[in-house]
């Protein structure tokens, strides 16, 4: 089960990273920032559970990035 939610974390990832690529999300859109949160929480999960703290680390932040990023959209539009 770790294994599966470290793979679909990564999947999503990089289905994130494609969908702005391809100009098909925006860097701060909910759909792109969804999929960050959705992925990392995922990584996080797996790699605390397989001990690997400097990703951990690595993803904490970029869910916390995230986050921050859909909390200043709802901020702006307020």
């Amino acid at each position: 089960m770790i294994d599966i939610l470290g793979w679909a974390g990564t999947i999503l990832f990089l289905v994130a990273y494609g969908l702005v690529s391809a100009k098909k999300a925006e860097g701060d859109s909910w759909l792109y920032q969804g999929l960050n949160i959705i992925a990392g929480t995922f990584l996080i999960i797996n790699t605390i559970y397989l001990h690997a703290y400097p990703s951990a680390g690595l993803n904490i932040a970029w869910v916390g990035i995230a986050f921050l990023t859909l909390g200043r959209k709802i901020w702006m539009k307020n």
